[in-house]
């Protein structure tokens, strides 16, 4: 994997963790799937938080990976 594409997968997936933390999104998307009873195991902090700084990091080392090869 190229670092453009780790970077846009860290970008894609900040924005959607970011929304999910900071908004009653996530809630609202699993019960209208039917999936509303993960609620309370994926809506919690210990969780998506992890998974943002993950997103994060991935995004970093993929901006990292492009600079380094120009």
């Amino acid at each position: 994997m190229g670092g453009k594409t780790l970077f846009r997968i860290g970008a894609v997936g900040t924005v959607i963790a970011a929304i999910c933390c900071f908004t009653p999104v996530l809630p609202i998307v699993l019960g209208a799937i039917g999936l509303g009873g993960l609620t309370g195991l994926i809506y919690s902090d210990a969780v998506l938080i992890p998974v943002l700084l993950l997103f994060l990091a991935l995004g970093g080392f993929g901006l990292w990976l492009t600079r380094r090869q120009n």
